[in-house]
């Protein structure tokens, strides 16, 4: 669905190169977890993907297109939450009235379901509510938009405990077959149960491209007592309980979830590649 090959790119004015001969393809039906770095382009990517941006050299497309010409058939099926926004001071269903036409498959139940889940009621003044209440209802007006492709840049930033945990079931319910999710985040805890794949950036290169399914058939994430036979590990950092550890898994050791702090720690670490 998204296809980049050979792209360079670096902001006007000078400075290094922030994607250098970089290619990626990635697949509908799946989540990914962009992690990385400040500065190692997350949010960038995600502008070059969307065309806001375009590559100095090398392509970018989505359904074959090349996603900066923002055709706007293409852009009916992208929908972008950016690390920081604002929404006018207008009620949520003029909200709905002005921009729900741009995107075919817009659903006020999904909205609703959505607004709901965050404990949120569907007649709202949009200039009355908190950042944090505006981050929820933009993010359900995103996952209402139905869109092919949808960009989240640090999207649980801003959310209390209790609203991060309705974000991943907000994103979990409204996940299907023919949509691909992208989340760029620092908050690696938010996101780790929600995703399906992990790409790690560094110094304009992924270090890492995996599916959680491969991750875990290949490795354990879990807790060791100090001094514990660490043949098997691969990366250890100190821990309250002894340490942290990534370890091979061997046959017949039990699964365990994917520890995504570990995992982007042993990546960036070179314990992983």
């Amino acid at each position: 669905m998204i296809e980049i090959k050979n792209m360079f790119f670096k902001y006007a004015g000078g400075g290094e190169q922030v994607f250098r001969n970089f290619s990626l393809q990635l697949q509908a039906n799946n989540i990914y977890g962009l992690l990385g770095k400040n500065g190692t382009g997350k949010s960038t990517l995600l502008y070059l993907i969307d065309g806001l941006l375009r590559p100095q050299e090398g392509t970018v497309t989505v359904d074959g297109v090349v996603s900066s010409r923002r055709l706007p058939h293409t852009l009916s099926e992208i929908f972008l939450v950016p690390e920081e926004f604002d929404l006018p001071s207008v009620t949520l269903d003029e909200y709905i009235r002005l921009n729900a036409p741009f995107y075919p498959r817009f659903s006020r139940e999904v909205l609703k379901e959505c607004l709901n889940d965050f404990d949120l009621d569907d007649q709202l003044h949009l200039g009355k509510l908190s950042m944090g209440q505006k981050k929820k209802v933009f993010m359900s007006f995103a996952l209402s938009a139905n869109t092919q492709l949808l960009l989240m840049d640090e999207p649980t930033n801003g959310l209390d405990i209790p609203s991060k945990s309705q974000f991943r079931r907000v994103v979990a319910n409204h996940m299907t077959d023919d949509r691909m999710v992208i989340i760029s985040t620092h908050q690696v805890h938010d996101v780790e149960q929600l995703l399906d794949h992990v790409l790690i950036l560094s110094e304009s290169q992924l270090m890492l491209n995996a599916s959680v399914a491969e991750l875990c058939d290949k490795y354990v994430f879990e807790e060791r007592a100090a001094g514990a036979d660490d043949k098997d590990v691969v990366y250890a950092e100190p821990s309250v309980h002894g340490q942290s550890v990534v370890a091979r898994r061997k046959a017949g050791m039990a699964e365990t979830s994917l520890n995504l702090e570990l995992l982007f720690n042993a990546t960036v670490t070179g314990a992983i590649v």
